[in-house]
C-alpha cells in the first residue's frame, strides 16, 4: 500500500510533537522577536539568522501562548511599583519567567547568539 505524500506529512506533524508545536507561533511574532533581538545586537545583520534560528527553537520549545505568558513576566519584572509586584510577587510568575529566560538562554548558545 503506497500512501501518498501528504497523509505521510500530517501523520508524521502529530506524532512528532516539536514540529506542530514549532508552527504555533506566528510569522509576525517570530519576526517581533528577530527584530528585536538584531536591535540588541546593533542591528547586524548576522543576527538575523542567528535570531531566527533562537526563535525557532523556543518556538520547539514552548507553545505560543506559555511563550507570551513567560516572555511578558520576564519583560515586566524590572517595572517598579504595583505594575511590577504583579510579575515579581506571585510565585507562579517568577517560575514562567525563569523557565522562559532558561529556554532563551538554551536557543541563544544553540545559535550563536551573544
Amino acid at each position: 500500500m503506497k500512501i501518498s505524500l501528504p497523509i505521510a506529512v500530517w501523520a508524521l506533524a502529530i506524532l512528532v510533537p516539536g514540529i506542530s508545536a514549532a508552527n504555533d507561533f506566528p510569522t509576525q511574532s517570530r519576526m517581533e522577536y528577530v527584530l528585536e533581538c538584531m536591535k540588541d545586537h546593533d542591528g547586524k545583520h548576522e543576527y538575523l539568522y542567528k535570531c531566527s534560528c533562537a526563535v525557532d527553537r523556543i518556538a520547539q520549545q514552548l507553545k505560543y501562548n506559555d511563550y507570551l505568558e513567560a516572555s511578558t513576566a520576564l519583560r515586566n519584572q524590572s517595572l517598579s511599583g504595583e505594575r511590577g509586584a504583579e510579575f515579581c510577587d506571585p510565585p507562579e510568575m517568577r517560575s514562567m519567567a525563569r523557565k522562559y529566560k532558561n529556554v532563551q538562554q538554551q536557543a541563544n548558545e544553540a545559535c550563536f547568539v551573544k
